[in-house]
């Protein structure tokens, strides 16, 4: 059981999903930060208000919502153009012509036979 799940751990693709996730989180962080500190304020301020967060409507925080909205605006519109790139250079690699396949060594001598009767 050991073996298997050595071999399932070891795969490129369970391997590659792990790198994802981690980067994942990092940029979650750089995103939120990103909107929190630069981007919300700079929208209070043209609002009237320096601080976003606590825009309030009732007993609705309003401003807490509309910050995870504008993340995941951000985050969504940066996975599109990365998942975007990715699908591009597939294209391009799915076209590229095969390579003529060369016959085999028996195949090869025999036509070098043939050829010489």
């Amino acid at each position: 059981m050991l073996k298997e799940f050595k071999e399932f751990a070891i795969k490129g693709n369970m391997i590659d999903m792990a790198v994802g996730i981690v980067i994942g989180a990092a940029f979650g962080a750089i995103i939120g930060s990103l909107v929190d500190d630069i981007i919300m304020p700079l929208v209070g301020m043209l609002l009237g208000s320096t601080d976003f967060s606590a825009l309030v409507l009732g007993p609705v925080n309003i401003g807490l919502f509309i910050n995870a909205v504008v993340k995941f605006l951000i985050i969504a519109w940066a996975l599109f153009i990365v998942v975007k790139g990715i699908n591009s250079f597939k294209k391009k690699e799915e076209t590229k012509p095969a390579p003529p396949a060369t016959p085999p060594a028996q195949e090869v001598l025999l036509a070098e036979i043939r050829d010489l009767l």
